[in-house]
């Protein structure tokens, strides 16, 4: 079984024809396996974009100042707010443990994700057999310590919103059904610290978490 910790590419895959690449518009790979984590501001927007396909990304958020707000993305008011399990629609919103919406979403190419499941963790691994196997808490931890997180527990007492993830229909599609440039959009209604993790999930090859062939297998753009 192939472990995803290798180091990031040297290279970026093309950039998706329908994103801007004006100066002021700021765009991250994310390797592989591997987390980024980045602050937005509110009236701003920003993408995150599959671009080879089948790459499941957690994405978490809190809001600013961290960690003092005590703030942040919930999938459990988000579900009670939206009615239910089903992935948002354009013009929902996510929200927070504060019962206040967070993000806006504004634009779906995939109109598949999941906001059930938690975040891959050490433990998780370990039960398998993969001890030291990169896991989505421990990238989002690693991409948050510039903001003061320490532990990827610290990551796990927040579930993530599973962008193109598809649980919920998942006895129909795969569960990872994204294709190359697939995207998702949202609009920032409060000021906030995004953190993002390209699933590394690779234990049962079938399940297409991700591509283990590829290094560069996500990136953010903040518009």
């Amino acid at each position: 079984m192939t472990k995803l910790h290798g180091p990031p590419s040297s290279s970026n895959p093309p950039f998706p024809a329908d994103v801007s690449t004006d100066a002021d518009t700021r765009r991250h790979i994310v390797p592989g396996g591997h987390g980024h984590a980045f602050e937005v501001q509110k009236g701003t927007s920003f993408r995150v974009i599959d671009l080879h396909g089948q790459q499941i990304v957690d994405m978490m958020a809190w809001v600013l100042p961290y960690p003092s707000s005590l703030e942040h993305l919930s999938m459990s008011y988000t579900r009670y707010s939206l009615n239910g399990s089903a992935p948002p629609a354009i013009g929902d919103c996510l929200v927070t443990n504060k019962q206040e919406p967070i993000f806006k979403l504004t634009a779906d190419v995939c109109h598949t994700h999941d906001m059930t499941f938690m975040a891959c963790n050490p433990a998780f691994y370990a039960e398998k057999g993969l001890a030291g196997h990169r896991s989505c808490a421990e990238n989002i931890a690693e991409a948050m310590k510039p903001w003061g997180m320490g532990s990827y527990l610290e990551a796990t007492a927040v579930d993530p919103f599973n962008v193109f993830q598809n649980t919920p229909d998942m006895t129909l599609k795969d569960l990872g059904c994204s294709r190359p440039g697939d995207y998702v959009e949202f609009e920032v209604l409060k000021d906030a610290v995004v953190a993002v993790s390209s699933c590394p999930y690779d234990v049962v090859s079938s399940s297409a978490f991700c591509l283990q062939t590829t290094n560069d297998l996500i990136e953010v753009t903040k518009c």
